[in-house]
């Protein structure tokens, strides 16, 4: 369970504020005035403090309580900028386009994309098939998570398909995340970048169904950390 121990405000005005944030295009500022309209006066600073406070922290736990996906997987990495820089946000979904995992990196090399896959085994299962791109940090990775398997006796090899026009479901998944974050325009820090985009998939499994279809989505939200 989240603890929402020594806030000054109740824990639903926290939980609303920080789902608002993740699902809809407003600004710090813009979700300020939002809450004073109804009463709630909470300066955008400390709006900011929460997103990064309980975005990542929620995000996790769901990650372990999504439903079911299928065996059939999409992989690809897209561009985030953090002070200035280009970093890596790697992610995955089924062939039906429900959102597996995904990853903040500030390198897109074998290492990350083995850290990915392992992480996307941990909570999802062994994949049936996973379809990539021609990048050869993905494919050395793929391959270092084969190896791993083998060594742990796993019969089956994963089959690899590296074909561009597949991939196309994940690459249109991108879609959602990056209309969210581009008035954001620059992250100030990776952690800051990491807890909000945490935050925004969330919001983009909980618009899939992905938790408990026929609950509104902020009820499904709230389930989440109970």
């Amino acid at each position: 369970m989240i603890s929402f121990k020594g806030s000054q405000f109740p824990r639903d005005v926290i939980l609303h504020a920080v789902f608002f944030y993740m699902r809809y295009t407003v600004s710090y500022r813009d979700l300020e005035e939002i809450l004073a309209e109804r009463g709630v006066e909470v300066d955008h600073a400390t709006l900011n403090r929460w997103v990064s406070r309980y975005a990542g922290l929620i995000a996790e736990e769901a990650r372990r309580r999504k439903r079911p996906t299928d065996a059939s997987r999409r992989m690809d990495e897209t561009y985030v900028r953090v002070r200035g820089e280009w970093v890596y946000l790697y992610r995955a979904v089924d062939k039906f386009g429900k959102t597996l995992d995904f990853m903040l990196s500030k390198r897109r090399n074998k290492a990350a994309a083995t850290r990915f896959f392992a992480r996307a085994l941990e909570v999802n299962g062994l994949p049936r098939k996973i379809v990539i791109d021609k990048s050869g940090a993905n494919t050395a990775g793929l391959n270092e998570i084969g190896k791993m398997l083998k060594r742990f006796g796993c019969p089956i090899p994963i089959e690899v398909l590296r074909m561009k026009y597949l991939n196309n479901m994940v690459e249109q998944d991108h879609r959602f995340i990056k209309r969210r974050i581009r008035p954001m325009l620059d992250f100030k820090s990776f952690a800051s970048a990491e807890a909000t985009l945490a935050g925004i998939e969330l919001a983009n499994m909980i618009r899939k169904d992905q938790f408990a279809p026929g609950l509104r989505p902020f009820q499904q939200f709230v389930q989440l950390v109970a």
